[in-house]
Formats: structure tokens, sequence, C-alpha cells
């Protein structure tokens, strides 16, 4: 059993250089664990290499099942009007305000990489269970 909370940071950690997160729960469903990738909802607190907090660009982060399935739903924290990362099977940009696609924004890329380093391992893990 891994610990997802790790597993997400560590992969931000690795997409969105010079960065460092950390991975808070905002909330999950009764039956979810910190292990479980079974509607997990969390923030990824970003941070500078000297420590500081960078608000701006803490995310949400949001993992659930559609069947057999797995999804992530990307969005940046308090910022409504950014666009937002659906990855399934491919990314799909929307825009945060009325779910409509979307192109992505010029700093979409490591999001779409993390997004898609994520979504891998957590497939793999799924059908090792």
């Amino acid at each position: 059993m891994i610990d997802l909370a790790v597993v997400i940071a560590h992969t931000a950690d690795l997409c969105r250089k010079p960065y460092q997160h950390a991975v808070v729960p905002i909330h999950a469903d009764e039956g979810a664990s910190a292990s479980s990738i079974d509607d997990l909802f969390v923030r990824i607190e970003t941070r500078d290499a000297s420590g500081s907090r960078m608000e701006a660009m803490d995310l949400e982060l949001e993992i659930y099942r559609s069947g057999n399935d797995v999804n992530l739903m990307l969005s940046w924290c308090d910022q409504a009007e950014r666009p937002m990362l659906w990855q399934g099977q491919h990314p799909v940009w929307m825009h945060g305000d009325n779910g409509m696609r979307c192109t992505a924004p010029a700093d979409g890329q490591p999001l779409e990489a993390m997004a898609r380093r994520l979504r891998a391992q957590l497939v793999t893990q799924s059908h090792g269970d």
C-alpha cells in the first residue's frame, strides 16, 4: 500500500521544479484513507527553494473513479478564472468558471506532465490491488 500524499508531493516536485510541495487533505469520503484513490480531494501547497509559501501556485487535486477508470481534476486554488485540467485517458482543459473546453494555458505543460505521471502511478497501483 502506498502513501498517496507522498506520491502526489513527489510527483509535483518532479514536474513543477524548482518548487517543493506538500499535500493537505481537504476532504475524503468516509471510507477513503490516505492510501485510497476513491474520491480523494487534496490541496497541493507550493513553496519556493527558500521555503517561502507561493499561494498563487497552490493546486487542488481531486482523484476519483468512474467505473474502473481513474480520473483526476487539477485546478489552481481560489482562481476560478484559470483553466482546470481533467485527466482521464487523455487530458482535457476546461474553463474553471463554466466547464467548457478550452486550450491549455501557457503554463499548463507541467500540470499535464504531473497529471499524466500521477494517473499512470495510480492506475498501476489500482490494478495491483
